[in-house]
Protein backbone atom coordinates (compact mmCIF):
# COMPACT_ATOMS: atom_id res chain seq x y z
CA UNK A 1 0.00 0.00 0.00
CA UNK A 2 1.38 3.29 -0.84
CA UNK A 3 1.63 6.16 2.14
CA UNK A 4 -2.13 8.04 1.05
CA UNK A 5 -3.79 4.48 0.70
CA UNK A 6 -2.32 3.53 3.48
CA UNK A 7 -3.46 6.76 5.48
CA UNK A 8 -7.04 6.65 3.99
CA UNK A 9 -7.87 2.90 4.60
CA UNK A 10 -6.12 3.31 8.62
CA UNK A 11 -8.93 6.25 8.68
CA UNK A 12 -11.93 4.11 7.64
CA UNK A 13 -11.40 1.46 10.16
CA UNK A 14 -10.74 3.69 12.81
CA UNK A 15 -14.65 5.52 11.84
CA UNK A 16 -15.78 1.95 11.13
CA UNK A 17 -14.52 0.46 14.77
CA UNK A 18 -15.37 3.89 17.09
CA UNK A 19 -15.94 2.08 20.57
CA UNK A 20 -19.57 3.77 21.15
CA UNK A 21 -20.76 1.17 17.57
CA UNK A 22 -18.94 -1.91 17.08
CA UNK A 23 -17.84 -4.62 19.65
CA UNK A 24 -17.31 -8.29 19.07
CA UNK A 25 -20.30 -10.40 20.52
CA UNK A 26 -20.42 -13.79 22.02
CA UNK A 27 -22.33 -16.43 20.78
CA UNK A 28 -25.74 -16.46 22.29
CA UNK A 29 -27.94 -19.21 23.56
CA UNK A 30 -30.59 -20.32 21.29
CA UNK A 31 -33.16 -19.66 24.14
CA UNK A 32 -32.24 -16.17 24.69
CA UNK A 33 -35.11 -13.83 23.46
CA UNK A 34 -34.85 -12.19 20.80
CA UNK A 35 -36.58 -8.54 19.18
CA UNK A 36 -35.90 -7.45 15.92
CA UNK A 37 -37.65 -4.13 14.63
CA UNK A 38 -37.96 -3.69 10.92
CA UNK A 39 -38.44 0.00 9.67
CA UNK A 40 -40.44 0.86 6.33
CA UNK A 41 -39.34 4.22 5.74
CA UNK A 42 -41.74 6.22 3.99
CA UNK A 43 -45.19 5.66 4.86
CA UNK A 44 -46.31 2.37 3.78
CA UNK A 45 -49.65 1.33 2.39
CA UNK A 46 -51.33 -0.70 5.08
CA UNK A 47 -54.84 -0.69 3.85
CA UNK A 48 -53.59 -2.50 0.77
CA UNK A 49 -51.76 -5.13 2.72
CA UNK A 50 -54.42 -5.87 5.84
CA UNK A 51 -57.20 -5.20 3.33
CA UNK A 52 -60.42 -4.23 5.14
CA UNK A 53 -62.07 -6.33 2.49
CA UNK A 54 -65.55 -6.36 3.98
CA UNK A 55 -65.98 -2.59 3.89
CA UNK A 56 -67.97 -1.66 1.24
CA UNK A 57 -66.24 1.78 2.18
CA UNK A 58 -62.85 0.69 1.30
CA UNK A 59 -63.75 0.16 -2.54
CA UNK A 60 -65.71 3.49 -2.55
CA UNK A 61 -62.74 5.17 -1.30
CA UNK A 62 -59.86 2.94 -3.79
CA UNK A 63 -61.64 2.56 -7.19
CA UNK A 64 -58.32 1.81 -8.72
CA UNK A 65 -55.77 0.93 -6.10
CA UNK A 66 -58.10 -1.47 -4.20
CA UNK A 67 -57.13 -4.73 -3.53
CA UNK A 68 -59.60 -7.37 -5.12
CA UNK A 69 -61.87 -9.36 -2.83
CA UNK A 70 -61.62 -12.75 -1.77
CA UNK A 71 -62.12 -15.06 -5.16
CA UNK A 72 -60.63 -13.31 -7.52
CA UNK A 73 -57.87 -16.00 -8.28
CA UNK A 74 -54.61 -14.87 -7.94
CA UNK A 75 -55.64 -11.61 -7.53
CA UNK A 76 -57.83 -11.54 -4.68
CA UNK A 77 -56.76 -10.98 -0.98
CA UNK A 78 -56.49 -13.99 1.31
CA UNK A 79 -58.90 -13.73 4.24
CA UNK A 80 -57.74 -13.87 7.39
CA UNK A 81 -61.05 -13.26 9.21
CA UNK A 82 -64.78 -12.18 8.42
CA UNK A 83 -62.96 -8.10 8.14
CA UNK A 84 -59.41 -8.51 7.10
CA UNK A 85 -57.73 -9.88 4.55
CA UNK A 86 -53.73 -10.41 3.00
CA UNK A 87 -52.26 -8.81 -0.11
CA UNK A 88 -52.08 -11.53 -2.44
CA UNK A 89 -48.64 -10.61 -2.94
CA UNK A 90 -47.77 -12.52 0.63
CA UNK A 91 -49.23 -15.46 -0.38
CA UNK A 92 -46.63 -17.83 -0.47
CA UNK A 93 -44.08 -15.58 1.81
CA UNK A 94 -46.30 -14.57 4.42
CA UNK A 95 -49.47 -16.07 4.22
CA UNK A 96 -48.09 -19.66 5.54
CA UNK A 97 -46.61 -17.82 8.85
CA UNK A 98 -50.09 -16.52 9.55
CA UNK A 99 -51.37 -20.12 9.01
CA UNK A 100 -48.79 -21.41 11.23
CA UNK A 101 -50.03 -18.98 14.08
CA UNK A 102 -46.70 -16.50 13.32
CA UNK A 103 -47.61 -13.74 12.15
CA UNK A 104 -50.11 -11.60 13.45
CA UNK A 105 -51.46 -7.71 12.81
CA UNK A 106 -52.35 -4.77 14.90
CA UNK A 107 -54.20 -2.46 12.99
CA UNK A 108 -55.12 1.39 13.99
CA UNK A 109 -51.61 1.50 15.60
CA UNK A 110 -48.79 4.18 15.35
CA UNK A 111 -47.52 7.48 16.71
CA UNK A 112 -49.48 10.66 18.40
CA UNK A 113 -47.59 12.54 15.70
CA UNK A 114 -49.86 14.82 13.99
CA UNK A 115 -47.31 16.49 11.28
CA UNK A 116 -47.32 13.87 8.66
CA UNK A 117 -43.74 14.70 7.92
CA UNK A 118 -41.47 11.48 7.29
CA UNK A 119 -38.46 13.06 9.11
CA UNK A 120 -40.41 14.17 12.07
CA UNK A 121 -42.14 11.20 12.90
CA UNK A 122 -39.72 8.57 11.83
CA UNK A 123 -37.74 10.70 14.55
CA UNK A 124 -40.33 10.83 17.18
CA UNK A 125 -40.63 6.68 16.63
CA UNK A 126 -36.68 6.25 17.09
CA UNK A 127 -36.85 8.31 19.66
CA UNK A 128 -39.70 7.18 21.71
CA UNK A 129 -39.75 10.16 24.35
CA UNK A 130 -42.82 10.69 23.84
CA UNK A 131 -44.74 14.47 23.65
CA UNK A 132 -41.40 16.87 22.64
CA UNK A 133 -38.40 15.33 21.24
CA UNK A 134 -35.81 16.34 23.90
CA UNK A 135 -32.67 14.04 22.92
CA UNK A 136 -31.02 13.29 19.42
CA UNK A 137 -28.72 10.94 21.17
CA UNK A 138 -31.28 9.29 23.53
CA UNK A 139 -32.89 6.31 21.45
CA UNK A 140 -35.85 3.66 22.68
CA UNK A 141 -33.63 1.02 22.01
CA UNK A 142 -30.62 2.25 23.63
CA UNK A 143 -32.30 3.02 26.72
CA UNK A 144 -33.58 -0.79 26.40
CA UNK A 145 -30.18 -2.32 26.32
CA UNK A 146 -29.07 0.18 29.04
CA UNK A 147 -31.84 -1.52 31.20
CA UNK A 148 -31.18 -4.99 30.13
CA UNK A 149 -27.88 -4.53 31.31
CA UNK A 150 -25.69 -7.54 30.53
CA UNK A 151 -28.31 -9.43 28.84
CA UNK A 152 -28.11 -7.17 25.75
CA UNK A 153 -26.31 -8.02 22.46
CA UNK A 154 -27.52 -5.33 20.46
CA UNK A 155 -26.99 -4.46 16.31
CA UNK A 156 -27.87 -2.52 13.83
CA UNK A 157 -27.68 -3.88 10.14
CA UNK A 158 -27.63 -0.12 8.71
CA UNK A 159 -25.26 2.34 7.04
CA UNK A 160 -25.37 4.21 9.73
CA UNK A 161 -26.41 3.92 13.32
CA UNK A 162 -30.34 4.71 13.63
CA UNK A 163 -31.53 6.99 16.41
CA UNK A 164 -33.40 4.27 17.62
CA UNK A 165 -30.32 2.59 18.93
CA UNK A 166 -28.22 5.93 19.81
CA UNK A 167 -26.83 6.92 23.28
CA UNK A 168 -24.55 5.67 25.74
CA UNK A 169 -24.95 1.66 25.65
CA UNK A 170 -22.48 0.34 22.79
CA UNK A 171 -23.73 -0.67 19.61
CA UNK A 172 -22.57 -2.94 16.89
CA UNK A 173 -23.34 -1.19 13.66
CA UNK A 174 -22.72 -3.26 10.31
CA UNK A 175 -23.55 -1.83 7.05
CA UNK A 176 -25.59 -3.45 4.62
CA UNK A 177 -23.36 -5.35 1.81
CA UNK A 178 -22.69 -3.82 -1.20
CA UNK A 179 -22.44 -6.23 -4.41
CA UNK A 180 -18.77 -6.40 -5.54
CA UNK A 181 -17.30 -3.88 -2.93
CA UNK A 182 -14.33 -5.22 -0.77
CA UNK A 183 -15.46 -4.34 2.78
CA UNK A 184 -13.19 -6.49 4.53
CA UNK A 185 -9.14 -5.82 5.27
CA UNK A 186 -6.58 -8.86 4.10
CA UNK A 187 -5.52 -10.15 7.15
CA UNK A 188 -2.07 -9.28 6.90
CA UNK A 189 -3.21 -5.58 6.60
CA UNK A 190 -5.38 -5.74 9.65
CA UNK A 191 -2.60 -7.11 11.73
CA UNK A 192 -0.48 -3.87 10.75
CA UNK A 193 -3.03 -1.69 11.60
CA UNK A 194 -3.82 -3.59 14.54
CA UNK A 195 -0.39 -3.38 15.58
CA UNK A 196 -0.23 0.15 14.95
CA UNK A 197 -3.31 1.16 16.96
CA UNK A 198 -2.17 -1.40 19.69
CA UNK A 199 -0.18 1.61 21.13
CA UNK A 200 -3.61 3.67 21.50
CA UNK A 201 -6.42 3.76 23.78
CA UNK A 202 -8.34 2.80 20.07
CA UNK A 203 -6.60 -0.71 20.21
CA UNK A 204 -9.65 -2.70 22.10
CA UNK A 205 -12.31 -0.60 19.48
CA UNK A 206 -10.05 -1.16 16.57
CA UNK A 207 -9.90 -5.21 17.27
CA UNK A 208 -13.24 -5.22 18.68
CA UNK A 209 -14.47 -4.00 14.98
CA UNK A 210 -12.69 -6.26 12.80
CA UNK A 211 -14.03 -8.94 15.04
CA UNK A 212 -17.36 -7.96 14.18
CA UNK A 213 -16.47 -7.54 10.50
CA UNK A 214 -15.41 -10.99 10.87
CA UNK A 215 -18.40 -12.07 11.93
CA UNK A 216 -20.28 -10.45 9.32
CA UNK A 217 -18.44 -12.03 6.60
CA UNK A 218 -19.16 -14.93 7.78
CA UNK A 219 -22.26 -15.06 7.86
CA UNK A 220 -22.36 -13.62 4.13
CA UNK A 221 -20.24 -16.30 2.80
CA UNK A 222 -22.49 -18.97 5.18
CA UNK A 223 -26.21 -17.00 3.63
CA UNK A 224 -24.24 -17.15 -0.32
CA UNK A 225 -23.58 -21.19 0.19
CA UNK A 226 -27.28 -21.65 1.31
CA UNK A 227 -29.25 -20.04 -1.47
CA UNK A 228 -29.69 -20.45 -4.93
CA UNK A 229 -40.25 10.16 -11.77
CA UNK A 230 -39.26 13.60 -10.54
CA UNK A 231 -39.75 15.32 -7.52
CA UNK A 232 -41.97 12.77 -6.09
CA UNK A 233 -38.67 10.26 -6.91
CA UNK A 234 -36.81 12.36 -5.11
CA UNK A 235 -39.08 12.63 -2.18
CA UNK A 236 -39.12 9.07 -2.24
CA UNK A 237 -35.76 8.86 -1.89
CA UNK A 238 -35.03 11.69 0.95
CA UNK A 239 -38.08 9.65 2.83
CA UNK A 240 -36.00 6.42 2.86
CA UNK A 241 -33.24 8.03 4.65
CA UNK A 242 -30.70 5.71 2.70
CA UNK A 243 -32.60 2.36 3.71
CA UNK A 244 -31.82 0.26 0.79
CA UNK A 245 -34.95 -0.66 -1.20
CA UNK A 246 -36.83 -4.14 -0.86
CA UNK A 247 -34.65 -5.35 -3.68
CA UNK A 248 -31.96 -5.87 -1.78
CA UNK A 249 -33.85 -6.85 1.42
CA UNK A 250 -34.24 -11.03 0.97
CA UNK A 251 -30.12 -10.88 0.80
CA UNK A 252 -29.69 -8.51 4.16
CA UNK A 253 -32.55 -10.85 6.27
CA UNK A 254 -30.74 -13.91 5.33
CA UNK A 255 -27.41 -12.23 7.00
CA UNK A 256 -29.80 -10.43 9.94
CA UNK A 257 -31.24 -13.88 10.63
CA UNK A 258 -27.63 -15.78 10.60
CA UNK A 259 -26.19 -12.61 12.88
CA UNK A 260 -29.13 -12.32 15.37
CA UNK A 261 -29.90 -16.57 15.55
CA UNK A 262 -25.97 -16.50 16.56
CA UNK A 263 -24.48 -13.64 18.09
CA UNK A 264 -26.93 -10.95 19.05
CA UNK A 265 -30.54 -10.79 20.78
CA UNK A 266 -32.05 -6.73 20.21
CA UNK A 267 -31.65 -5.77 15.47
CA UNK A 268 -33.00 -3.10 13.55
CA UNK A 269 -32.54 -3.05 9.90
CA UNK A 270 -34.61 -0.39 7.88
CA UNK A 271 -36.55 -0.88 4.01
CA UNK A 272 -37.16 1.92 2.30
CA UNK A 273 -39.75 2.98 -0.52
CA UNK A 274 -42.79 3.15 0.49
CA UNK A 275 -43.67 6.32 -0.20
CA UNK A 276 -46.12 5.19 -2.92
CA UNK A 277 -47.50 9.16 -4.22
CA UNK A 278 -48.17 8.13 -7.66
CA UNK A 279 -49.46 4.88 -9.67
CA UNK A 280 -49.35 3.08 -6.59
CA UNK A 281 -50.75 -0.15 -8.13
CA UNK A 282 -51.33 -1.68 -11.69
CA UNK A 283 -54.75 -2.52 -13.15
CA UNK A 284 -55.48 -3.55 -9.46
CA UNK A 285 -53.98 -3.23 -5.92
CA UNK A 286 -52.89 -6.85 -5.98
CA UNK A 287 -50.43 -5.53 -8.81
CA UNK A 288 -47.68 -2.74 -9.24
CA UNK A 289 -44.99 -0.66 -7.28
CA UNK A 290 -46.32 -1.34 -3.90
CA UNK A 291 -47.14 -5.24 -4.60
CA UNK A 292 -43.28 -6.40 -6.39
CA UNK A 293 -41.87 -4.74 -2.72
CA UNK A 294 -44.26 -6.46 -1.02
CA UNK A 295 -43.31 -9.24 -2.09
CA UNK A 296 -39.61 -8.89 -2.22
CA UNK A 297 -40.02 -7.38 1.72
CA UNK A 298 -41.98 -10.73 2.38
CA UNK A 299 -39.95 -13.16 0.62
CA UNK A 300 -36.99 -11.71 3.12
CA UNK A 301 -39.07 -12.09 5.71
CA UNK A 302 -39.76 -15.79 5.38
CA UNK A 303 -36.39 -16.55 5.36
CA UNK A 304 -35.84 -15.94 8.97
CA UNK A 305 -37.51 -19.42 10.40
CA UNK A 306 -34.81 -21.53 8.33
CA UNK A 307 -32.06 -19.51 8.88
CA UNK A 308 -32.72 -19.00 12.59
CA UNK A 309 -33.73 -22.71 13.56
CA UNK A 310 -34.37 -23.25 16.64
CA UNK A 311 -33.73 -19.61 17.61
CA UNK A 312 -36.85 -18.31 15.96
CA UNK A 313 -38.71 -19.89 18.26
CA UNK A 314 -37.83 -17.05 20.84
CA UNK A 315 -37.85 -14.28 17.92
CA UNK A 316 -40.23 -11.66 17.94
CA UNK A 317 -40.15 -9.64 14.73
CA UNK A 318 -42.38 -6.45 14.71
CA UNK A 319 -42.19 -4.62 10.91
CA UNK A 320 -43.72 -0.68 11.75
CA UNK A 321 -43.69 2.57 9.37
CA UNK A 322 -43.81 6.05 10.87
CA UNK A 323 -47.50 6.16 9.33
CA UNK A 324 -50.20 5.03 7.11
CA UNK A 325 -51.10 6.58 3.90
CA UNK A 326 -54.60 8.10 3.27
CA UNK A 327 -57.51 5.99 3.23
CA UNK A 328 -58.62 7.47 0.07
CA UNK A 329 -56.65 7.21 -3.50
CA UNK A 330 -55.68 10.50 -4.78
CA UNK A 331 -55.86 11.75 -8.20
CA UNK A 332 -52.26 10.08 -9.56
CA UNK A 333 -53.76 6.68 -8.37
CA UNK A 334 -51.50 6.63 -5.23
CA UNK A 335 -51.83 8.03 -1.51
CA UNK A 336 -50.92 10.45 0.81
CA UNK A 337 -49.42 10.84 4.23
CA UNK A 338 -51.54 9.55 6.43
CA UNK A 339 -51.71 8.58 10.15
CA UNK A 340 -51.96 5.56 11.20
CA UNK A 341 -50.83 2.01 10.08
CA UNK A 342 -50.62 -1.29 11.12
CA UNK A 343 -47.71 -3.20 12.16
CA UNK A 344 -46.78 -6.66 11.75
CA UNK A 345 -45.61 -9.24 14.58
CA UNK A 346 -44.19 -12.14 13.50
CA UNK A 347 -42.55 -14.88 15.80
CA UNK A 348 -41.80 -18.72 16.23
CA UNK A 349 -43.79 -18.40 19.77
CA UNK A 350 -46.02 -15.78 19.50
CA UNK A 351 -49.84 -15.83 19.31
CA UNK A 352 -50.24 -15.05 15.90
CA UNK A 353 -53.28 -16.03 13.68
CA UNK A 354 -55.21 -12.95 15.17
CA UNK A 355 -55.55 -9.04 14.20
CA UNK A 356 -55.30 -7.84 17.66
CA UNK A 357 -55.34 -5.07 19.61
CA UNK A 358 -58.38 -1.82 19.42
CA UNK A 359 -60.45 -1.46 16.51
CA UNK A 360 -62.92 0.51 14.54
CA UNK A 361 -65.94 0.21 11.96
CA UNK A 362 -64.56 2.08 8.97
CA UNK A 363 -66.93 5.29 7.56
CA UNK A 364 -65.75 8.78 7.12
CA UNK A 365 -66.40 9.56 10.60
CA UNK A 366 -64.27 7.44 11.96
CA UNK A 367 -61.10 8.54 10.33
CA UNK A 368 -58.64 10.84 11.55
CA UNK A 369 -59.68 14.55 10.00
CA UNK A 370 -61.88 12.33 7.77
CA UNK A 371 -58.84 11.19 5.97
CA UNK A 372 -56.23 8.68 7.99
CA UNK A 373 -56.91 5.37 9.39
CA UNK A 374 -56.85 6.68 13.67
CA UNK A 375 -54.36 5.78 16.43
CA UNK A 376 -56.22 3.37 18.75
CA UNK A 377 -52.79 1.51 19.81
CA UNK A 378 -50.06 3.75 20.50
CA UNK A 379 -46.46 2.10 19.67
CA UNK A 380 -44.58 2.93 22.72
CA UNK A 381 -47.49 1.16 25.10
CA UNK A 382 -47.33 -2.00 22.91
CA UNK A 383 -43.75 -2.60 22.12
CA UNK A 384 -43.37 -1.46 26.55
CA UNK A 385 -46.08 -4.25 26.97
CA UNK A 386 -43.79 -6.99 24.42
CA UNK A 387 -40.75 -5.55 26.36
CA UNK A 388 -41.74 -6.32 29.96
CA UNK A 389 -42.95 -10.41 28.10
CA UNK A 390 -39.92 -10.81 26.76
CA UNK A 391 -37.51 -10.05 29.47
CA UNK A 392 -39.61 -9.87 32.63
CA UNK A 393 -39.07 -6.59 33.32
CA UNK A 394 -40.55 -3.96 35.60
CA UNK A 395 -42.86 -1.27 35.52
CA UNK A 396 -40.03 1.22 36.76
CA UNK A 397 -37.63 -0.13 34.08
CA UNK A 398 -40.30 0.34 31.66
CA UNK A 399 -40.93 3.79 32.24
CA UNK A 400 -37.23 4.21 31.64
CA UNK A 401 -37.53 2.95 28.22
CA UNK A 402 -40.51 4.53 27.17
CA UNK A 403 -41.27 7.84 29.58
CA UNK A 404 -44.57 7.96 30.74
CA UNK A 405 -45.85 5.09 28.49
CA UNK A 406 -48.77 3.04 29.33
CA UNK A 407 -47.13 -1.14 28.73
CA UNK A 408 -50.00 -2.82 27.01
CA UNK A 409 -50.40 -6.32 26.87
CA UNK A 410 -52.09 -7.46 23.42
CA UNK A 411 -51.19 -10.79 24.22
CA UNK A 412 -49.19 -11.66 21.50
CA UNK A 413 -45.96 -12.97 23.34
Amino acid sequence: MDRRRFLQTTAAAVLATSARRLWAAPMLAQDSPRFVLVFLRGGYDAANVLVPYASDFYYESRPHIAVPQPGNGDFGALPLDGDWALHPALRDSLYPLWQRKQLAFVPFAGTRDLTRSHFETQDHIELGQGGTVGDYNDGFLNRLVTQLGGRAQPLALTAQLPLSLRGPARVANVAPAQAGAQTILPARQQALLQQMWNRTRLGPSVREGFDVQAISRRDMEAAQSGTDGGKLAAEMLAASRGAPYPGKFVAEAQRLGILMRDSFNIGFIDVGGWDTHVAEAAESGAQGILANRLSELGQGLALLPTVMGPAWRHTVVVVISEFGRTFRENGNHGTDHGHGTVYWVLGGNIQGGRVAGEGVQLSDRTLNQNRDYPVLTDYRDMLGGMFSKLWGLSPTRIHKVFPNASPLDLRLV
